[in-house]
């Protein structure tokens, strides 16, 4: 059975930009920023939450994907989130991001999405 793990897929041009978010991945967020997920996913929900926040998750997001595939690969950064950020826009970056974080957050308590099984 898998543990918390919350995907989503942004479709950046010809290209899926894939996010993952685990509980490490997103204390490694709070970490970085101060506040705590849920402050950060409530900030997503109602504004509160910016470009920067959005970039931070976006970026550990895509980063934790990419270990997770085991394909190798050079790090990705905040400079790779904010080329996703530019190409499709804030809206479609803190929609999959709250996706994902949603699916970790709900893990264990019956409620909410599933954790997709790649």
């Amino acid at each position: 059975m898998p543990g918390a793990r919350g995907e989503a897929t942004i479709q950046a041009g010809e290209r899926e930009v894939h996010i993952l978010f685990t509980n490490r991945a997103l204390a490694q967020v709070e970490a970085q920023l101060g506040r705590s997920i849920i402050a950060l996913a409530q900030g997503l929900a109602d504004g509160t939450c910016g470009i920067t926040e959005a970039v931070h998750l976006l970026g550990a997001g895509m980063e934790a994907a990419r270990r997770d595939a085991g394909t190798g690969g050079g790090h990705i950064g905040l400079t790779d989130a904010y080329a996703v950020l530019d190409e499709v826009g804030y809206g479609p970056v803190v929609l999959a991001v709250s996706e994902a974080i949603a699916a970790v957050l709900a893990h264990g308590t019956g409620e909410g999405p599933e954790p997709k099984n790649p």
